[in-house]
């Protein structure tokens, strides 16, 4: 497939935008098209951070037809952002020269209620919204793991694994290892309630349930990935491993590893 089409999604930050020009002059210079329609893309670059990745394929609809690939718009290299926007000549010359390689990232589904379901490429999480802490039963596909209290989960990715869940203990997953991991926010244990107390990691295979009392009046917020749900009362959360695949350029050099490395040590 001639991966020609490329779209550049950005944020309209002051100074952006004139960088943002020159890489569509560029890319033209090199006889890629550039789009104005995500749709019509095979190849959507986001300008920014990580967390602006992570809105262009939220944006975009979590597409499988097409490439992602991120630059990054400071001083150095994130997880997500392979290429500094201010060396594009790097990543042009690789695109062209077929020094790269495609690399392929979980996905993970929430469905709320048995009816809205969304898409998460980092992590979803649920959390109080009140200062109180919340309750929940927690299914392990049809067995009843345990119950719950304290301030919430995170599921992650292996690839979230080293955002939202690293922070609170959980561990850095190898990304071919097709998984979710679980991590608790301030458990509570004692006489009464009995949790785990660790961060474990799910078969894709499997499913994990969240169900809410009834009369629990609990309005929990919920996130996914760097965006809130705007989702009120609710009584059952599903996540399972998402079919979706997120294929995204990498240069051969520059494996999670590497970056890992790069990032934390």
């Amino acid at each position: 497939m001639d991966r020609r089409n490329i779209y550049f999604y950005h944020t309209n930050e002051q100074g952006l935008l004139e960088k943002v020009e020159e890489l569509k002059a560029l890319a033209e210079r090199y006889e890629f098209n550039v789009i104005e329609d995500p749709k019509q893309a095979n190849v959507i670059i986001s300008i920014g951070s990580d967390g602006t990745f992570l809105q262009a394929v939220q944006k975009t609809g979590f597409r499988e037809d097409c490439l992602y690939a991120g630059l990054s718009t400071t001083n150095q290299l994130n997880m997500y952002c392979d290429f500094y926007v201010g060396d594009t000549s790097k990543m042009i010359d690789a695109m062209t020269k077929s020094q790269m390689e495609v690399r392929r990232y979980p996905t993970i589904s929430i469905t709320v209620d048995g009816e809205s379901n969304f898409h998460c490429l980092n992590e979803f999480s649920v959390k109080t919204s009140v200062i109180k802490t919340m309750e929940m039963d927690v299914f392990i596909d049809d067995l009843h793991f345990e119950t719950f209290r304290g301030d919430g989960m995170i599921i992650a990715t292996p690839t979230g694994s080293t955002a939202y869940n690293k922070s609170v203990s959980g561990a850095v997953v190898d990304p071919l290892i097709p998984c979710m991991q679980v991590s608790e926010l301030a458990s509570l244990n004692n006489n009464r309630y009995r949790t785990l107390g660790s961060s474990f990691i799910l078969s894709g295979d499997r499913s994990l349930t969240f169900k809410f009392s009834k009369d629990s009046n609990t309005y929990p917020i919920m996130g996914i990935d760097n965006e809130a749900l705007s989702v009120q009362h609710i009584e059952e959360i599903k996540i399972e491993l998402g079919e979706k695949k997120i294929k995204t350029l990498k240069l051969k050099d520059n494996s999670f590893w590497q970056k890992v490395q790069r990032t934390f040590l």
